[in-house]
């Protein structure tokens, strides 16, 4: 591999790495997507991680991964959160029946 080729390729993994941090990269047109702030919803359904992982069927580790910001919820798990953040107490209740 020559070097322009090699620096091409360095180039587009960087680019790749701030892709994933959520930075902007030029030629790249991503809607802007707000994470849930997955402790900020727990917590305000004042409940525990525990309890809150059981209640939407995550695993606990999923759960603080969620929350400490090493992984983002997806899918289902992300449609629910929304739910339960826009009336916690309600959506625990209905989780709870």
């Amino acid at each position: 591999m020559d070097k322009q080729h090699f620096d091409l390729l360095v180039k587009g993994v960087r680019e790749m790495k701030r892709h994933m941090a959520g930075k902007a990269v030029r030629g790249v047109n991503a809607t802007e997507r707000v994470e849930p702030d997955v402790r900020a919803i727990r917590e305000s359904a004042q409940i525990s991680q525990s309890q809150f992982a059981t209640l939407i069927g995550v695993n606990l580790r999923t759960l603080q991964n969620w929350e400490q910001h090493r992984t983002r919820p997806t899918g289902p798990a992300r449609a629910l959160l929304k739910i339960v953040a826009s009336d916690p107490k309600s959506a625990i209740e209905a989780l709870h029946a």
